[in-house]
């Protein structure tokens, strides 16, 4: 459903300048490339040579083939020969997929002895390529450029990076949320302009009343509820002998898919406030929805249950998160949430325990409990600034916990935020992150920059090197800037 046997297409730029014999000698170096690149084993997808532009009626018809061929997540070009750009102008301007502008070269040095001027026709990428890209420059092209030696792991890599990006952009453009009741009360951060997501993301955001989420529970058979028994048996550790309160999760989870998947919808928000003819508030059920991949948002936000889902795409290790409490001493951050922590996250295998929630006022839910991982990561905020959407993402670095914590019966990561505790979140309050995240390990800046870019939505990035100062110099321009768009 999320892959959807998606290829990136090879698109090469030369001209008729150079006859016949070179044109062929282009083609067979492309499809090397193609070739080689496929059998590395680092890209997400295939890549697929297309065609020589040497027209602009060429140029056109391929753009025109990519945009209507739902398996095409992108085109990179690569400009082998010299090719004139006015040529490329009316077909980039119809572009509708993400554009990866490859420079690179076929041979990585120069060849003492055989270079001459028909190597030198051949070989032009190092001014071709420039030609190209000042077209993208003039056309304002929401582009991707890679610069290196087309057989160097660090540039496929990058490459592999960016088509992961672009999966998540083409899944994003069809995504639908459920949302089960509304958000909770009085919160800001939460709400959005659902109008102006689908304009600018593609999400279909719609509400489902929880009466039919109940109404969908008591179709579900015992015997759905065993075979869900069984294969949380296999991926989990049981800490408890409260064996109905697991099966009610099961039953909950159950109904939600079977709701998700009639739907088509790949993310899904729900409240503690809204839980009418509902013993539990799913935990154990939310946390095996996403496992499977789902995007899932507490208290109703949808924004960051979508934006769950497309980085889960982009990155398996990716979920839903909260900053919730502070070690001021050691600059770290506590994450978790009340129940619905995805297990992708853990170090280990999770617990299912049965714990008072203390909120929500129904019977205590089944949960998971875990540590998280240790390692490099993110977190993303996606919050409406008013007539625009604005991206902010935090360089974080998980660490192994520094306590026990017996009496937290949550699924929780703690990490250090970049460039540490005091100023990280001074600059995520200033650029108005929200408490609720996307945690990924998988997914990093450069990923999701691009993603934005393709998206046409503001990036803000938290890192080593942000000051309070340099952010609020790069917000109040940025401010201006998109109000000119």
């Amino acid at each position: 459903m999320k892959k959807n046997n998606y290829k990136f297409w090879f698109v090469i730029g030369s001209q008729f300048l150079y006859g016949e014999e070179t044109l062929k000698k282009v083609e067979e170096d492309c499809k090397i490339i193609a070739d080689e690149l496929n059998a590395s084993g680092l890209l997400s997808c295939e890549i697929i040579y297309k065609d020589i532009v040497k027209t602009s009626d060429g140029a056109e018809k391929i753009i025109k083939d990519a945009n209507y061929d739902d398996t095409c997540a992108g085109i990179i070009t690569f400009c082998h020969t010299f090719s004139p750009s006015k040529m490329w102008i009316n077909a980039l301007a119809s572009l509708q997929k993400p554009y990866l502008h490859f420079h690179t070269q076929f041979n990585k040095v120069i060849p003492n002895e055989e270079i001459d001027m028909d190597y030198m026709n051949l070989h032009q990428s190092a001014h071709g390529d420039r030609e190209h890209g000042f077209i993208g420059a003039r056309l304002k092209m929401p582009r991707k450029i890679i610069v290196g030696y087309w057989k160097d792991a660090q540039v496929q890599e990058k490459i592999a990076k960016w088509m992961r990006t672009a999966i998540g952009a083409a899944f994003s453009k069809q995504l639908k949320v459920m949302r089960f009741g509304d958000n909770m009360r009085e919160v800001a951060v939460t709400e959005g302009d659902k109008v102006e997501v689908q304009l600018k993301l593609g999400w279909e955001v719609n509400t489902w009343p929880v009466g039919a989420l109940v109404e969908e529970m008591d179709k579900v058979t015992e015997a759905e509820i065993d075979e869900k028994m069984d294969e949380y048996k296999a991926l989990y550790d049981f800490a408890t002998d409260d064996i109905e309160t697991v099966r009610y999760q099961a039953k909950e989870e159950i109904a939600m898919k079977k709701m998700l998947d009639r739907e088509n919808c790949c993310a899904f928000s729900n409240t503690f406030q809204d839980l009418y003819g509902m013993k539990q508030l799913p935990g154990l059920a939310t946390q095996n929805l996403m496992r499977q991949g789902y995007g899932y948002g507490g208290e109703g936000d949808w924004k960051v249950s979508a934006l769950t889902a497309v980085m889960k795409v982009m990155g398996e290790h990716s979920a839903f998160m909260e900053d919730y409490t502070y070690d001021l001493e050691n600059g770290i951050s506590l994450g978790a949430h009340m129940l619905e922590v995805c297990p992708s996250l853990a170090e280990g295998k999770p617990k299912i325990e049965v714990h008072p929630l203390g909120i929500g006022d129904r019977e205590d839910p089944a949960r998971l409990v875990f540590e998280g991982k240790a390692g490099k990561g993110i977190v993303a905020s996606l919050i409406d600034m008013g007539g625009r959407l604005r991206l902010i993402v935090q360089d974080i670095e998980c660490i192994k916990p520094t306590q026990s914590m017996p009496n937290l019966p949550v699924a929780r990561v703690m990490w250090k935020p970049a460039p540490n505790l005091e100023v990280g979140a001074h600059c995520w309050i200033i650029a108005g992150g929200a408490h609720h995240t996307v945690l990924s390990y998988d997914c990093d800046a450069e990923m999701m920059r691009d993603f934005a870019r393709i998206m046409d939505i503001e990036f803000v990035h938290i890192g080593k090197d942000t000051t309070p100062e340099e952010l609020e110099k790069e917000l109040f321009l940025a401010d201006l800037a998109w109000k000119l768009k």
